[in-house]
Parts: structure tokens; C-alpha cells; sequence
């Protein structure tokens, strides 16, 4: 600790001039080798050191305002492209909405036009039912009467002359031709 305190007074205590030489105290030496230093610099490093920090601050402001115009043209980007996938969001609600409804009406007229048949189809059977039905009676009909007009021109022959099996031919032929005009 001497030494560094030596260094100290011996700053105010200057040996004499004319001789040139080294002084190895590096405490004694240093601040005014660091001062002569800056010093230099600061007066013949003061305009490079203000161009080139000027050049830094003119390229970081000219970044900024590139990354500004990019940033504000990629927001114009999204917010368009945000609208296109509201607008195909939409349209496919209504595509959807639509489908769905059509779908359903097209059950609809399905399902009615299926009862429309269906009835139709009923109707259909219920007439050939009433149609056949009749006929069946008229066949019925027409044996019976059959069966009763042979029967009963048996018996005729058997019991009648020519003249009376003329006139009762005569009228059971009236009486049939009545009798089908009746049926028809």
C-alpha cells in the first residue's frame, strides 16, 4: 500500500525537465495517458463518430419505417382476407341452411307424393275389388237364370202344347231382355 500512495505524492512533486524516459508506475501514468487519450478521440473522433452514428440512427429509423409500411400492408392483407373468410363463412351457412331445407322439402313432397300413391294405388284395388265383385254376381246371376230358364222350359215342354210353349217362350224372352236391361 506504500507504493500506491508514493505514486500519489510523487504526482505533485515533478522531476525535472529534459530527460525523456518510461515511467512504469502504472497508477502515476495511467489516468493521464487514458485523459490524453480521450481527449484525442474526442476531438478528432467527434465528427466520425456523429456520421456514423447518424448513419446508424438515418438505417434503424429507415428500418422502422419499412417495417411500419409492411406491417401496415399485412394488416390491410388480413383484414381482407379476414372479410373473404367471413363472406365464404356465410355463404357457406347459406349453402348449408339452403341444403338442409331442401332436403327437408324435398322429404316432404316425397313422403306426400308416396301417400298420394299410396292412396291412389287403394283406390285402384278397392275398384277392381268392386268391379270384379259384380262381376262375379252377374256371372251368378246369369247362371242361376240360366239354370231357372232351362229348368222351367223342361218342365214347359214337358207340360205344354206348341201354341202355349210359343206364347210362354215369348214372354220369358220379353222378361229377359227386361231383365237385362235392368242389370246393364
Amino acid at each position: 500500500m506504500k507504493n500506491v500512495t508514493d505514486s500519489f505524492v510523487s504526482l505533485g512533486h515533478w522531476p525535472s525537465a529534459g530527460s525523456f524516459g518510461f515511467n512504469t508506475d502504472i497508477l502515476a501514468t495511467n489516468p493521464i495517458n487514458l485523459s490524453v487519450v480521450l481527449g484525442v478521440l474526442i476531438f478528432f473522433g467527434k465528427g466520425v463518430l456523429s456520421d456514423l452514428l447518424d448513419n446508424r440512427k438515418q438505417r434503424i429509423l429507415n428500418t422502422i419505417r419499412n417495417s411500419e409500411e409492411l406491417r401496415s400492408g399485412a394488416i390491410e392483407q388480413l383484414e381482407k382476407a379476414r372479410a373473404r373468410l367471413r363472406k365464404v363463412e356465410i355463404e357457406a351457412e347459406q349453402f348449408r341452411v339452403t341444403g338442409y331445407s331442401e332436403i327437408e322439402q324435398e322429404k316432404l313432397n316425397l313422403i306426400n307424393s308416396t301417400y298420394k300413391t299410396l292412396e291412389q294405388l287403394e283406390n285402384y284395388k278397392n275398384e277392381t275389388i268392386h268391379f270384379e265383385q259384380q262381376r262375379a254376381i252377374n256371372q251368378v246371376r246369369q247362371r242361376i237364370l240360366q239354370q231357372a230358364l232351362q229348368g222351367a222350359l223342361g218342365t214347359l215342354n214337358s207340360c205344354l202344347n206348341n201354341e202355349l210353349h210359343l206364347r210362354t217362350v215369348s214372354a220369358n224372352i220379353g222378361m229377359f231382355g227386361a231383365m237385362k236391361e235392368i242389370t246393364d
